[in-house]
């Protein structure tokens, strides 16, 4: 992944360290590690976190409940870094930016402003995105395409866009969804502003100024990533019917992809990145896309509505194969399978398993079902291996969940859960 970190050293590795732990103040915020999850999906919007060592096997009563706490309405889980973790939910009539302590649970800064939101489809009239953090600020997508940036060790704010007033973007059925990526020194957001020609718009992230807009597309639910291919830094955003490859300097569309269809339908599932593939999922007839992409074009390699169609998780990948969710949760019961996106051949299914998000940390799956369910599964090629079950909850989980430093973050529609699943609790 091409964003940087807000260190940059020429130096020999130990005196760039040297150098990094003397730095204070909020810049020490930023320096994230292996173990921390600044954003949707985690460091590098996969679902994985190599550096996570987590238990082989869970206590009949299930894995220890560190804290919990109440929240507001929403689905937008919520990123950690070091010390400090970012809440995003509405209270009453105010969509609120919210400071934790990871390990204790207690609040700290709160930043808010009104919000008259409504969905059209559904009853959760909270945000849905990720809070993006890096370069000691935050980034937070509201419902309403309100684009806001903060600091991350007080809450000031730095600026903020109404993006779908500026741009006259539509809401969408849930509103606003894809969670904004920060690359280098801007913020690359998926607007939707197709009468403007500002599907995707990139801001400053020093003062929000706008640096470039292109296309006529209308906005997915879909978090754009970063990549680099043939060594040229490329962002793949899927808006509303397609897959574009952009160049993040000056918003050139560099490749495109058919993908999506006209109707009641949603992308929502992040692009999977493979050694200069990407893979494609969403449901409502739409199925799976596994395409060659370079800097300048992209071949489709199969295109199939048999393998892996899903409603909003994004794929897991280990060891070249990948893991995920075929179905919809407000459907028959979703199966979870494991691919070869090489060929598209499904290597196992398990039937009926339910809807769930999946996260990896090191060589072990967590899967957590909308039901409530956390499942712990060893990813096989060979078949399903369930290691341990626990239902932490009665209330449906729509929210990504998010893994730092052994504890699993995880919010139902009422409560944000932190849960010891590292190893040095296991049973």
């Amino acid at each position: 992944m091409s964003t940087k970190s807000g260190v940059v050293c020429a130096s020999p590795w130990p005196l760039c360290l040297l150098l990094a732990l003397l730095v204070g103040g909020a810049l020490n915020e930023t320096i994230t590690r292996a173990n921390d999850w600044p954003q949707i999906l985690g460091p590098h919007r996969n679902g994985v976190s190599d550096g996570e060592r987590l238990a082989d096997h869970w206590a009949p009563g299930g894995p220890p409940v560190q804290w919990s706490q109440p929240v507001g309405a929403g689905n937008a889980g919520v990123a950690v870094v070091k010390s400090r973790g970012v809440l995003f939910h509405r209270i009453g009539d105010n969509e609120t930016i919210e400071a934790f302590d990871p390990s204790t649970g207690e609040r700290g800064w709160k930043l808010s402003y009104a919000t008259t939101f409504a969905p059209q489809v559904g009853g959760d009239d909270g945000p849905l995105c990720v809070p993006t953090i890096q370069d000691g600020r935050v980034v937070t997508f509201g419902a309403q395409g309100v684009l806001t940036c903060c600091e991350l060790s007080t809450g000031n704010q730095i600026w903020q866009r109404r993006t779908h007033r500026e741009f006259d973007a539509l809401e969408g059925y849930f509103g606003a969804g894809s969670t904004p990526l920060i690359w280098e020194d801007r913020v690359i957001v998926n607007v939707g502003g197709h009468k403007a020609g500002a599907g995707v718009v990139a801001f400053a992230l020093e003062d929000g100024r706008t640096l470039w807009q292109v296309t006529d597309e209308r906005a997915s639910y879909a978090a754009p990533v970063a990549t680099s291919l043939d060594g040229q830094s490329t962002v793949v955003c899927i808006t509303r019917l397609k897959c574009l490859g952009l160049n993040p300097t000056d918003g050139a569309i560099r490749f495109e992809l058919p993908f999506g269809k006209i109707g009641p339908t949603v992308n929502a599932a992040t692009p999977v990145l493979l050694n200069g593939r990407v893979f494609l999922t969403a449901s409502y007839g739409i199925g799976a896309v596994w395409a060659q992409v370079s800097p300048h074009a992209a071949r489709e390699l199969w295109r199939r509505q048999d393998v892996l169609s899903s409603q909003y998780t994004t794929p897991v990948a280990y060891e070249g194969r990948l893991y995920g969710i075929d179905g919809r949760q407000d459907g028959p019961d979703a199966d979870f399978k494991c691919i070869d996106p090489q060929t598209g051949d499904t290597l196992w299914s398990e039937s009926r398993f339910g809807y769930a998000t999946l996260l990896r940390g090191g060589d072990k799956l967590l899967v957590v079902k909308t039901n409530g369910e956390l499942q712990l599964v060893r990813p096989s090629p060979e078949s399903f291996q369930p290691l341990s079950r626990h239902r932490f909850t009665t209330r449906e989980v729509r929210a990504l969940p998010a893994l730092a430093d052994g504890r699993l973050f995880v919010r139902d529609t009422q409560t944000l859960y932190c849960i010891d699943v590292g190893t040095d609790h296991a049973p």
